[in-house]
């Protein structure tokens, strides 16, 4: 507590340089990182939810997860392909 009151007093502080803006909480960079982290929870709590509630055992959990990659990313490049491409309407 002693520490932080002398560092406000005695103003040392201002010798900090400010944090970057690619680091800064609402920059492009942490929100990205933050929408991974979540992504990462709801497929640890789905995997739970396959393995514990429904039975299906863990393979059984990484072959979903793995097939439901699969086919998001043919969804992807799909649509991808079909946004990309040149019409000659």
């Amino acid at each position: 507590k002693a520490a932080f009151i002398n560092f406000i007093s005695d103003e040392e502080w201002k010798s900090i340089e400010p944090v970057s803006s690619w680091f800064g909480p609402s920059s492009f960079l942490m929100s990205s990182m933050s929408a991974l982290f979540k992504l990462s929870m709801w497929i640890r709590h789905g995997h739970g939810y396959l393995t514990e509630n429904l039975g299906i055992p863990v393979w059984g959990s990484y072959a979903v997860f793995g097939l439901a990659t699969l086919f998001l990313g043919m969804v992807l490049g799909l649509v991808s392909e079909t946004l990309g491409t040149d019409c000659d309407c």
